[in-house]
């Protein structure tokens, strides 16, 4: 384990008020199987003290994940939790398997990886999603279902759990991230949706509709409130379109944001009665490690007092292949060789991630087109001088590909025009999301870029942005929770 936590509480309870800080944001981003443990850190939020937290702390299941453990990365400030989501459905009934699609055995591996970095402050959660078909080397070990000894070698990241359970999933981690892990938490498929009913639910939105046949999941744009199961559809889904596991990952953020915010914005956290029965109801498929205890769940729930979404950030790791086959493994994705190594270097230094807007700017508007796709040309149509250019420079510091120099509408409209090729709707609603009151006129053949005509009642350009943001090169994607949440 790392040297203690330095908090201002004393000497003798730095650890705990590490791990406990930690915990707060862990329960919103893991996500797929967190929300389970995020049940006992309000628990210990709502001030029902440590005797019951004690009495709650020993349902939950232990696993070895540091034992034998040597030549590990050094520790850096806040503290770091390997959560993973394993594939539990032999636990769920057979009414939940048909219903949620479920069928088949399980993997017996991680479904989900994540990394989560609680700052050392305690005022801020970053969640870094790690593929599961990660290129990874597993260092010497021995394999858990044969007892034999196994030198190096390749393997995808979630296999290293069905190799070496967890501790061999912490080394491999440890390794490829050079990130020292402080804890180690596994939740799985029960968990997660039980725990999803009862917080009450979860509000999600959606820029453009989301279905997936092998999940069953269908959801519409716009907000839906999802219960456990219908949770579970919506984290779990890989054949939504062409992102894959990707698109997953990306989900899987969006939720864990729109948990934080169900929790700390539904005064769940002060009422102790109840949620000593939400931890006993969510704990019963939760394992950590040894080392996490009671006084970490105390110190941890006081900390979540004054989290909200914006205290969170999102973002995976950097890719720069994303299907490279390797002989006995199949194919995998690699990690950047240059962004890979400096977000964790944010990590290990306790930086952000992402760039946190002041609260006093509008948020952005999700738009299923990143609006650097949109190809855009700009006519005044009003009789106000320079309309045409102040709007294309809105449109461009917004980032859409404004293209040309704006000129003259042979006549004027009252109302702003933009004028779409049908093929291109997709892009022609993104940009629409940026001119509130615009008219859509479908115009056949007009090909790629969007011709918008400024009319005189225009008011102002919104601010939008990608659902998903991309990998951009040289830099970093992330977004802050309360970007990710419903406005």
């Amino acid at each position: 384990m790392t040297a203690p936590f330095r908090s201002p509480r004393p000497a003798g309870r730095r650890r705990s008020a590490r791990a406990a800080a930690s915990r707060r944001p862990s329960g919103p981003r893991w996500g797929l199987r967190s929300s389970a443990v995020a049940s006992v850190l309000l628990l210990a939020a709502s001030g029902v003290g440590h005797a019951m937290v004690t009495g709650v702390e020993r349902g939950i299941g232990r696993v070895d994940a540091f034992t034998g453990m040597s030549n590990r990365p050094g520790g850096g400030d806040g503290l770091n939790f390997l959560v993973v989501g394993t594939d539990g459905r032999d636990r769920l009934t057979a009414r939940e398997k048909r219903n949620y699609r479920l069928g088949g055995a399980p993997c017996h591996c991680t479904d989900t990886l994540m990394l989560v970095h609680l700052s050392a402050d305690r005022d801020r959660a970053s969640v870094i999603s790690l593929p599961r078909d990660s290129y990874a080397e597993v260092p010497a070990h021995r394999d858990a279902a044969t007892g034999r000894q196994r030198a190096q070698h390749a393997i995808k990241l979630n296999a290293a759990y069905a190799e070496g359970g967890p501790n061999l999933t912490v080394r491999t981690v440890e390794h490829m991230t050079g990130v020292h892990i402080d804890h180690y938490l596994e939740v799985d498929f029960t968990s997660f949706m039980h725990g999803v009913d009862a917080v009450g639910g979860v509000e999600i939105c959606t820029a453009r509709p989301l279905r997936d046949s092998y999940t069953g999941l269908d959801l519409p744009v716009g907000k839906s409130q999802l219960n456990g199961g219908r949770a579970l559809q919506y984290v779990r889904s890989r054949h939504v379109d062409g992102s894959a596991d990707l698109g997953r990952m990306q989900r899987q953020q969006r939720f864990l944001a729109a948990l934080i915010h169900k929790i700390t914005s539904s005064g769940v956290l002060m009422n102790p009665i109840r949620f000593k029965d939400v931890a006993d109801t969510m704990l019963k498929s939760v394992r950590a490690d040894s080392g996490f205890g009671a006084n970490d769940l105390v110190d941890l729930g006081q900390a979540m007092r004054g989290f909200t979404p914006s205290s969170s950030e999102f973002t995976s790791v950097p890719l720069a292949d994303l299907a490279q086959p390797v002989r006995g493994v199949g194919s995998t994705v690699r990690w950047d060789p240059v962004r890979a190594p400096k977000l964790f270097q944010a990590i290990r230094e306790d930086r952000p991630i992402a760039v946190h807007r002041d609260r006093k700017e509008p948020r952005a508007t999700a738009v299923e087109v990143p609006p650097d796709q949109v190809r855009v040309r700009v006519d005044n149509g009003s009789d106000r001088a320079g309309l045409g250019t102040s709007v294309a420079g809105a449109l461009r510091a917004t980032g859409f590909a404004v293209t040309g120099s704006p000129g003259r509408s042979p006549g004027a409209v009252a109302r702003t025009v933009i004028a779409y090729d049908p093929r291109w709707d997709r892009s022609a609603r993104s940009l629409a999301a940026a001119l509130p009151g615009a008219q859509l006129r479908p115009a056949a053949g007009q090909g790629p870029v969007m011709r918008v005509t400024v009319g005189r009642q225009h008011h102002a350009v919104r601010r939008v942005r990608a659902e998903e943001p991309g990998q951009r090169p040289g830099g970093i994607s992330a977004i802050t929770g309360d970007e990710a949440v419903c406005p």
